[in-house]
C-alpha cells in the first residue's frame, strides 16, 4: 500500500506540479490582481497543481511502453501502480481541477477548459508529431501565467509578455528533451522533431526560438511596463538560457536542466520588476 501511494504521488511529478501552481500565482501578481482577489488566486494556483498532476499521470499512462525504455524507474514500468489505477487517479485529479476552475471568471474558465483538453490530447495525438507536441507543451507552460492573470481579472499586458517568453523558452527545452529521449522515441516509432530532421537541426531550431525570446525580453522595460530591476535580472536569465542551449549540443541532459534555471530566473525578473514598480 505504501509503495502504491508513493507511486501515485510520483505520477503527478509533485515538484513540477507545485512549481506550475507557483507560476500561476506569479501571473496573478504580475497582473496586479493578487492582493484584491486572494481567494481566486489561490483557487487558480490549486487548480493548476491538480491539472498538471493529472496531465503528468495521464502522460505516464499513455507512455507506459516508452517509459519501459526511457524511464524504467517510473511508477508504472516498475509495477508500483497499474495502468488502470493511473488512469482513474488522473481522472480524479482532473475533476478537482475542473471544480476549482469553475469558480473563476469566464476568461480563466475558457483558458482552463482549453488547457485540460490539450493536456489529455497531447500524449495520444500530438506528442509524436514533429514540433507540434513541443509547441503544445510550450503553450501549456506559458499559459499558467495567463491563467493566473485572468483569474484575478488583472492587467494582462505584462502577463502576455511573460507568457510569450516562457512559451518560446519552453519550446527550446522540449526540443532538447526530445534529443535526450531519442532512443526510446525511435523504438516506439514516434516521429519527434530530432527524428524527423536530425538532432543538430532540431537543436538549431530550438536555439533560434530561444534567441527570439532573448531579443524580445527587454520589451517590458522599453515600453515602460516594468522598471530597471526587471532588466537587471532578465539579462542574467537570458545568458543562463543561452549557455544551456549551447551546452545541449554536447550534453542534452545538462542543457535541458540548466535552461530551466534560467526560466525560473526570468520569471523572478517579472516579479521583482512588478514589485519595484508598485
Amino acid at each position: 500500500m505504501r509503495e502504491a501511494l508513493r507511486g501515485l504521488i510520483e505520477l503527478t511529478r509533485p515538484v513540477n506540479a507545485i512549481a506550475a501552481g507557483v507560476l500561476t500565482l506569479i501571473g496573478a501578481y504580475v497582473a496586479e490582481g493578487i492582493a484584491g482577489h486572494p481567494v481566486a488566486a489561490a483557487a487558480a494556483a490549486t487548480a493548476t497543481v491538480f491539472a498538471v498532476g493529472a496531465g503528468n499521470a495521464i502522460n505516464d499512462y499513455f507512455d507506459a511502453d516508452i517509459d519501459r525504455i526511457n524511464a524504467p524507474g517510473r511508477p508504472i514500468p516498475r509495477g508500483a501502480v497499474g495502468e488502470r489505477a493511473a488512469l482513474a487517479f488522473a481522472v480524479a485529479l482532473f475533476a478537482v481541477a475542473v471544480a476549482l476552475a469553475l469558480t473563476l471568471p469566464l476568461l480563466a474558465v475558457a483558458i482552463a477548459a482549453f488547457n485540460l483538453l490539450a493536456l489529455v490530447a497531447y500524449t495520444e495525438f500530438f506528442k509524436g508529431l514533429p514540433g507540434v507536441g513541443n509547441a503544445v507543451v510550450a503553450y501549456l507552460g506559458g499559459s499558467t501565467f495567463l491563467f493566473g492573470g485572468a483569474a484575478v481579472e488583472g492587467e494582462l499586458a505584462p502577463v502576455v509578455a511573460l507568457f510569450a517568453l516562457a512559451a518560446l523558452s519552453t519550446f527550446t527545452r522540449e526540443v532538447i528533451k526530445d534529443v535526450e529521449d531519442l532512443a526510446g522515441d525511435r523504438e516506439e516509432g514516434l516521429n519527434t522533431l530530432p527524428i524527423a530532421v536530425g538532432e543538430r537541426r532540431a537543436l538549431l531550431l530550438g536555439t533560434a526560438c530561444l534567441v527570439v525570446a532573448v531579443l524580445a525580453s527587454p520589451l517590458p522595460y522599453l515600453t515602460g511596463t516594468l522598471g530597471f530591476a526587471y532588466l537587471a535580472l532578465v539579462i542574467p536569465a537570458d545568458l543562463v538560457m543561452l549557455a544551456a542551449a549551447a551546452e545541449s549540443f554536447s550534453d542534452p541532459t545538462g542543457g535541458q536542466t540548466h535552461i530551466k534555471y534560467g526560466m525560473f530566473l526570468a520569471a523572478a525578473a517579472f516579479v521583482v520588476g512588478r514589485a519595484v514598480a508598485l
